[in-house]
């Protein structure tokens, strides 16, 4: 794997900086925790100030000594995303996207509600055979990995089926922008918007469309939060995986923001229907 990203970076100094907090609650310098510890008097310091990673073992016995047995349950699960929350796409797409798309198959199989927001690209959940097909080449070209965009995308298509059977009900909000990318030419979206304005019409799901003139939030990467259990965040380089509750209710918290900004129902569809005539111009 390569160098850490600055999110993972990040991470570790955060995970350090509530340690170090826990630490000076308790009134304990370093080195006394460190003789409690039986550490190496250095270690405090290396873990408060991200430059070591402590085990779960660790936190435990750090959370123990500084009267905060309470607490460890969380540092622990955000341990654990730092842990998993870097995953290179290259590793993961090495032998293809048929792969990647199975593998996502049971998380999706166990979630009864999924939030969904979207900056620039019709969620996978909603895309279209050929839409699909499309966007998989592009990542295939962009990535110099084996072609099994065909395959991936009848996984897709799959794991669509499975999610949207059972009663789950999804939320997803988009950006106007993504109604007007045009991934795989005129058609193509044609079908695309089509698909869509079908599937806001199910009754698990609720879309919202963020008009591009009320676009007053940061700009954000797009993620899912699958229940209350993690939120996956895709960037170019990585996948992360966020499963402290503490960071799972900050995206929620942000999707709830989006969704006041968005619209619905006949002024979302209103969009989608723009855009579709704007594939004309």
């Amino acid at each position: 794997m390569s160098s850490p990203s600055p999110a993972v970076s990040q991470a570790k100094q955060d995970l350090g900086a509530r340690l170090r907090v826990i630490r000076e609650a308790a009134g304990l310098t370093g080195r006394d925790l460190a003789a409690r510890a039986g550490w190496h008097s250095s270690k405090v310091s290396r873990i408060e100030h991200g430059r070591q990673l402590p085990s779960e073992a660790d936190i435990t016995a750090w959370c123990f000594h500084c009267g905060a047995r309470e607490q460890a349950a969380d540092l622990v699960a955000s341990l654990r995303t730092i842990d998993e929350m870097y995953v290179e796409w290259r590793r993961l797409q090495r032998t293809g996207l048929q792969r990647l798309q199975k593998a996502a198959i049971p998380l999706y199989e166990r979630t009864s509600y999924l939030r969904i927001y979207e900056p620039s690209l019709i969620p996978g959940l909603f895309q279209t055979r050929e839409y699909a097909l499309a966007l998989m080449q592009a990542v295939v070209a962009f990535r110099g990995i084996p072609d099994d965009s065909a395959q991936a995308v009848e996984a897709r298509l799959h794991r669509q089926t499975i999610f949207h059977a059972g009663g789950r009900r999804c939320a997803v909000i988009v950006e106007e922008a993504a109604l007007r990318n045009r991934i795989g030419g005129v058609e193509t979206m044609a079908g695309q918007l089509g698909h869509l304005l079908t599937a806001a019409s199910r009754s698990n799901v609720s879309l919202g469309v963020i008009p591009i003139r009320d676009r007053v939030m940061w700009p954000t990467n797009g993620f899912w939060i699958f229940d209350e259990e993690r939120v996956l965040v895709e960037t170019l380089s990585a996948e992360l995986t966020i499963t402290p509750p503490q960071e799972i209710a900050l995206y929620a918290k942000a999707f709830a923001e989006l969704a006041q900004l968005a619209v619905y129902g006949a002024a979302a569809r209103a969009l989608i229907t723009a855009a579709i005539a704007a594939l004309d111009t």
